[in-house]
């Protein structure tokens, strides 16, 4: 009788042991609502950015999130091994591919709102291409979501988007440490904004209109939010010494003295980008 009560109680509590090591086990990461291109279009354009944004739940917290993006005759088993590692970076010598892990603000917590921008290069190769989206947790679970994406030419058609500037520095203007940069204004299209991008860039870098970014640019304004998409209203503000920058996930500012100028870059849904004039300001920080 004793010998069957030990064998009761040997059961029961591996039972709950059992349950116990169940109930710690965190299920593997959900990506939802991901949005991928300008209305979730699935479409990006040469020369312009990539909206990329998806909720994701990782109740063992996240450890990285890998965006990987290549031309669809590139499929192959290099990149299906990506899967097996969540964590290296690699370097393919192809025109145009992406593979990119993020951690910053969206590591070691359990929910967040993923939301990049990735530029395209206005010489990169259009077509159909795949898109892979890696979420893997602290305790090496990992998720995967995969979605087609088609890189395309901006359409050549008169609708470009309108850009109107209601106030700006004074031509050559000086900002010293403290002193608040600011450009105010307003975009319009016909057929949809897709975002606005307004930087300050170093007459130093020589950069065509077209290769400004929020990479080698100081950005004082970086929104693809809009609640009315066909205008918006813009008011940029930043204060020499900021220690960050105003992009969707900012940047660290390293201030130098130099010449200057503001540029207003607006992507339209169908890709057609419009530029502002340059409005030359000069920083002073010595």
């Amino acid at each position: 009788m004793k010998l069957k009560n030990i064998y009761l109680i040997l059961v029961l509590a591996l039972s709950i042991a059992a349950t116990s090591c169940t109930e710690d086990e965190s299920e593997a990461p959900i990506i939802s609502d991901l949005e991928l291109g300008a209305q979730n279009s699935h479409i990006g354009h040469l020369g312009s950015d990539l909206h990329i944004e998806a909720g994701i739940l990782a109740e063992g917290k996240i450890k990285n999130i890998r965006i990987s993006i290549h031309h669809e005759e590139e499929e192959g088993e290099e990149h299906k091994a990506i899967a097996q590692s969540a964590t290296d970076d690699h370097d393919h010598e192809h025109e145009w591919e992406v593979d990119s892990t993020y951690t910053g603000v969206y590591a070691n917590i359990i929910n967040t709102s993923f939301h990049e921008h990735i530029e395209i290069p206005a010489d990169a190769e259009e077509g159909e291409y795949h898109f892979h989206m890696y979420v893997t947790d602290l305790e090496g679970q990992q998720t995967i979501v995969e979605e087609e994406l088609e890189i395309k030419v901006p359409n050549a058609d008169e609708n470009f988007p309108s850009i109107t500037i209601t106030d700006a520095p004074s031509e050559d203007q000086i900002f010293t440490i403290g002193q608040e940069i600011s450009i105010t204004g307003s975009v319009a299209d016909v057929q949809g904004l897709a975002g606005i991008f307004i930087g300050i860039v170093s007459e130093s870098a020589a950069l065509e209109d077209s290769e400004v970014t929020s990479s080698n640019a100081i950005t004082l304004l970086h929104t693809h939010d809009f609640q009315e998409p066909y205008e918006y209203n813009f008011n940029a503000s930043l204060s020499v010494g900021d220690a960050n920058d105003n992009n969707i996930t900012p940047n660290a500012i390293n201030w130098e003295s130099g010449n200057y100028y503001i540029l207003v870059k607006v992507p339209g849904v169908d890709g057609e980008l419009s530029f502002s004039e340059h409005y030359p300001i000069v920083i002073s920080v010595d």
